[in-house]
């Protein structure tokens, strides 16, 4: 079989774990709820030969509910095609299986996950902060959260208030010039 058949049978193969099935650009994601994940992971890579994780990562819908996507890309080597598995997630639910028992690359995806968003992956076998700091209290990436950043009471481990973002090293200032012009490298001193 070959990859396009394989998911176009797809569907059929795995039921009414499909809630929905989204076509764009060649790449095809499959909408499945959260507690069929295992089962459908499991399956993808015993039966279909999905043999890579290549990413997990999370989107924050903030306003709507469910608020959360994880968004799993599945890559099989065999039949070089490429599958995203796509699972809705409340913020009062939060948690989800891991799958690091069947991809262990999942384990440092799923902590980032943890890290940035503060979902939980149950049965992980080291769930704890990756980035932050153990005790930080937010997540960076969830939409709420200021693009100045939040004051911090551990002025030997980030700054003590809100981080600049004007006047950075890679901040370019707006004009007509070129992209190559307008780099903060190329505006440095040259070295002689």
């Amino acid at each position: 079989m070959t990859g396009p058949e394989l998911i176009a049978s797809l569907g059929e193969l795995l039921g009414a774990k499909i809630q929905e099935k989204t076509e764009f650009r060649g790449e095809t994601t499959f909408l499945i709820l959260a507690t069929d994940l295992r089962e459908v992971a499991q399956f993808c890579k015993d039966e279909l030969s999905f043999d890579y994780l290549l990413d997990i990562t999370s989107v924050d819908n903030f306003g709507e509910e469910p608020r959360f996507e994880i968004v799993y890309e599945l890559y099989s080597m065999t039949l070089a095609i490429h599958l995203r598995l796509k699972l809705r997630v409340s913020e009062d639910e939060g948690e989800v299986a891991t799958i690091s028992d069947m991809w262990p690359t999942a384990n440092w995806h799923e902590r980032e996950i943890y890290d940035m968003m503060g979902l939980r992956f149950s049965g992980h076998p080291d769930l704890r902060r990756i980035l932050m700091w153990d005790g930080y209290p937010y997540f960076p990436l969830r939409k709420e959260f200021p693009l100045e950043g939040l004051p911090s009471e551990m002025p030997d481990v980030a700054f003590t208030s809100a981080a600049p973002l004007e006047g950075g090293p890679f901040v370019t200032s707006p004009s007509t010039a070129t992209a190559k012009d307008r780099e903060p490298r190329a505006r440095r001193p040259m070295d002689s």
